[in-house]
C-alpha cells in the first residue's frame, strides 16, 4: 500500500438533501420542498474527500451496504482521490440520511438511519490498516472501534484527530485516546458543565494534555494549546447549506497540521475551509480547493 497521510475511521453517507422555506418545529404539519438532491456525505468520508483535495493521500477506513448506494459512495470517493482499498463492503443497505436545509440561511437538521449491520467492532481495527500514515481520523459513531484504533495509532506515534459531536459514558475515553481532540460546540459543556468555551476547555484540559478545538459555527472556532486559549472568528460568508462545514473544517485542521503551522494559522485556514464549503449544497460536494480557501486567508495569498 502507497504511503499515506491521513486514513479516516468511520461513518458514510448518502444524503438526501430538501431545501425547505424554513426548519420545521412544533405546530408546523407540512412544508413545501422547494427542490432537492441526493449527494454522497458522511463525517470521517467527506473529510477524507476534502483532505485529498487539498492534495494529501487520503483513506477510507469504513463501511457501505452491499446496495447501489454503497457502490455510489465508493465510486465518488475514488473520483476524488480517495483510497478505498481499506472499505468494508457489508450485506446491508448504506447508511443514508434525509437532510433539510434552510433555504434563507443555509441551516439544516438531519435525519439518519443505519443498518447495525454496518456497525465497525473492535475486531475490524488492525493496524495494517493505518500503520504508516500520519494521521488517524476517528469520529464517534462506533466507540469501541474509534477508542481501539486511536489507542493503537497513538503508541504507534501517529497524530489522532477525532470528530465528536456526541456526549456518552465512553466520551472521556475516546478523548483521552486521541492527541488532537476536535470536539462540536455542545461538547466541552456537556462534559465539564462549564457554559463558557475557555473555561470548559480549560476544565477539559485536566484529563487531556494535547490541542483541544472546538468548532463554534458562524461564530468560528477556539483552541487551546499548551496553557494558551486561541479564538478566531468564522469567514463571512452567504451561506447556502452549511451540510459538511464541520467535516470539511476538520481536515483544515488536519492539513494545517501536517504543515506544522501554528495554531492561529492552522484555525483561520480551517475556518475559511468550512466557510467555502457553506457557499455551495451538498457534504462531499461542497469540498473547497486549496485556492478557494487561500482566496479567503490573507497571509496564504502573501
Amino acid at each position: 500500500m502507497q504511503r499515506l497521510d491521513v486514513v479516516g475511521l468511520g461513518e458514510s453517507s448518502i444524503d438526501y438533501v430538501y431545501i425547505v422555506p424554513h426548519l420545521p418545529g412544533a405546530g408546523v404539519p407540512k412544508l413545501p420542498i422547494h427542490s432537492h438532491f441526493s449527494a454522497c456525505g458522511g463525517q470521517v468520508a467527506t473529510t477524507m474527500a476534502a483532505c485529498a483535495a487539498l492534495g494529501l493521500k487520503a483513506a477510507y477506513l469504513g463501511p457501505v451496504g452491499s446496495d447501489a448506494n454503497g457502490a455510489r459512495v465508493r465510486e465518488e470517493l475514488e473520483s476524488r482521490g480517495v483510497d478505498v482499498s481499506r472499505l468494508l463492503v457489508r450485506t446491508a443497505d448504506t447508511r443514508y440520511a434525509v437532510i433539510l436545509v434552510e433555504e434563507a440561511s443555509g441551516d439544516r437538521q438531519v435525519l439518519w438511519q443505519r443498518d447495525e449491520r454496518l456497525r465497525l467492532s473492535e475486531d475490524d481495527v488492525r493496524e495494517d490498516l493505518f500503520g504508516g500514515a500520519r494521521v488517524l481520523h476517528v469520529d464517534a459513531v462506533d466507540e469501541d472501534a474509534a477508542i481501539r484504533a486511536a489507542t493503537l495509532a497513538s503508541t504507534l506515534g501517529m497524530v489522532v484527530t477525532s470528530d465528536i459531536d456526541t456526549v456518552t459514558t465512553r466520551t472521556p475515553e475516546l478523548l483521552a485516546a486521541v492527541t488532537v481532540a476536535i470536539v462540536a460546540e455542545q461538547v466541552p459543556g456537556q462534559l465539564t458543565g462549564e457554559q463558557d468555551i475557555e473555561r470548559a476547555l480549560r476544565a477539559m484540559r485536566t484529563r487531556h494534555d494535547g490541542l483541544l478545538c472546538v468548532t463554534l459555527g458562524e461564530r468560528g472556532s477556539a483552541a487551546l494549546d499548551g496553557n494558551e486559549f486561541h479564538r478566531e472568528p468564522a469567514v463571512q460568508v452567504e451561506a447556502v447549506d452549511t451540510t459538511g462545514a464541520g467535516d470539511i473544517f476538520r481536515a483544515g485542521m488536519i492539513y494545517g497540521l501536517l504543515q506544522n503551522w501554528p495554531i492561529r494559522r492552522i484555525l483561520q485556514f480551517a475556518n475559511a475551509a468550512a466557510a467555502v464549503s457553506c457557499t455551495r449544497p451538498g457534504a462531499m460536494a461542497s469540498v473547497p480547493s486549496l485556492d478557494e480557501i487561500a482566496a479567503n486567508v490573507k497571509w496564504l495569498r502573501s
